[in-house]
């Protein structure tokens, strides 16, 4: 019972910073104020698709009452479940508000934590069941089958994407600790590690990616080692970088995998009984959801299912219930960095510093998760792409001064009033030497978007149009 007390205090605290985060910065994001309101991509999916392509709430109403209704009621579930109150229903309420959110939430909640998250919400609803019983090992399996999936899967993906940075050189984390989205003030030293170091690091993690998961599967104490190799490489993460709540949630995933002779020192003792008798509805459904995960896992190295099986594998995909995950596929090797600045004169400029992400050479990066800093995050996928889409939005919503959207920075040079022209510049970004009086050193490589300034009707054109 010890595991299971653990697993829904962790899950539901993490339940509760995940989706409180977010709707602490919606509306900045995807609020009427925000950068891409919600209730226009509603309309899209509307006009694109039917319900259970994107089955979500919002489809009633996409206003900012129910968006942030929808935010709450998260925070509400999380919270429930992690003071063991109606526990089953508060899971099932979690899935289905966030899930609402997801389907229509890009591009701010497009990560693969987000959709975990409702995966892990959905499949813990077993483990929450006869709470005054000791789970069952299929129970137990439905929770530690999504942190097998995404630590297998990530490590599955590194090795058939060609990079040979990841395989057969192994030197892929000498980029990583400097080009990773959120780098920690951790990160710059264990940078400078010798490369050996390095290597042996990524072969240990290929070990704990592919071998280490598949023991969940096996006698009681391959199921610890298995969790315990998992908490660890989530702890090594943790340490050295900022991905939100990721580390978190898997950690907290892998905790049915323990039991209670092993956390009986420090957890209190809990009462209850263990069944003996063999349940086959739930190890078949527990088949099914093991099915599922290899159909979806395996989807992305063939071309196409049969109709049949396609149409209810796309399904389960859409309200989330099963997905494929695996992140860094190929390693980045390089670190663009967006600055942007305004002007009144178009002569002298003032850059606006982002709360987390590199700004100034002598900005120390910190730690921030479990939290996630959206917008910060996202800058780091449109550096390496064009000048579109959300980013325009942004610039937009800047130059009519915003505060939803300037709240989401660290500083806004231009307090009193918003400046007429805005530039965003592309540098290149790495660790500075040590020694150095900064953290970064960085070279300008160009424009990111044109110059832009508002027209009188309040749209976004380039500098100098109206001329």
């Amino acid at each position: 019972m010890a595991t299971r007390w653990l697993y829904f205090r962790l899950f539901g605290f993490t339940a509760v910073i995940a989706t409180g985060a977010y709707g602490w910065q919606l509306p900045g994001l995807g609020l009427s104020t925000g950068i891409v309101p919600l209730s226009g991509n509603v309309e899209q999916l509307k006009l694109q698709a039917g319900f259970f392509d994107a089955p979500t709430l919002l489809w009633l109403s996409a206003s900012d009452a129910m968006l942030n209704a929808l935010c709450a009621a998260c925070v509400v579930c999380g919270l429930l479940v992690a003071f063991d109150v109606a526990v089953p229903f508060a899971l099932g309420g979690l899935f289905v508000c966030w899930v609402s959110l997801v389907n229509v939430g890009q591009p701010f909640l497009s990560f693969q934590w987000d959709i975990l998250l409702c995966e892990a919400a959905l499949l813990s609803i077993p483990y929450a069941l006869r709470p005054k019983a000791e789970p069952q090992l299929w129970q137990r399996l439905f929770v530690a089958l999504v942190a097998v999936k995404v630590t297998f899967e990530s490590g599955i993906v590194k090795l058939t994407a060609g990079d040979e940075a990841w395989w057969p050189k192994l030197t892929a984390l000498t980029y990583h600790y400097w080009t990773q989205p959120l780098p920690a003030w951790t990160s710059p030293y264990i940078d400078r590690l010798p490369l050996w170091l390095h290597q042996a690091a990524c072969l240990s993690m290929f070990v704990l990616e592919l071998g280490v998961p598949l023991a969940a599967f096996g006698p009681r104490r391959a199921r610890l080692v298995a969790a315990l190799g998992m908490i660890a490489l989530q702890a090594g993460l943790a340490v050295a970088g900022n991905y939100a709540y990721f580390n978190l949630l898997v950690a907290a995933l892998c905790v049915p995998l323990l039991d209670d002779v092993f956390l009986k020192k420090t957890l209190p003792k809990q009462e209850g009984f263990a069944p003996k008798h063999f349940e086959p509805m739930g190890w078949s459904l527990f088949a099914v959801v093991l099915l599922f995960s290899g159909l979806t896992f395996l989807e992305q190295f063939r071309p196409g299912y049969p109709e049949a099986v396609q149409q209810a594998v796309d399904r389960v995909q859409a309200v989330k219930a099963v997905s494929s995950y695996g992140v860094f596929r190929i390693m980045t090797k390089t670190r663009p960095e967006i600055v942007i600045e305004g002007s009144d004169d178009g002569v002298e400029w003032k850059a606006y510093e982002f709360k987390w992400k590199p700004g100034r050479a002598d900005r120390a990066p910190h730690f921030v998760a479990p939290w996630q800093p959206r917008v910060d995050w996202q800058m780091w996928f449109a550096a390496m792409g064009r000048c579109e889409g959300w980013v325009q939005l942004m610039l937009r919503r800047m130059l009519l001064g915003q505060p939803e959207v300037l709240a989401l920075l660290e500083e806004n040079p231009f307090p009193n009033r918003p400046p007429r022209y805005l530039r965003s510049t592309l540098w290149q970004y790495r660790f500075a030497p040590p020694g150095s009086k900064d953290w970064w050193q960085r070279t300008v490589e160009g424009p990111y978007c044109p110059d832009v300034m508002l027209s009188p009707d309040g749209r976004l054109m380039r500098a100098g149009q109206l001329q």
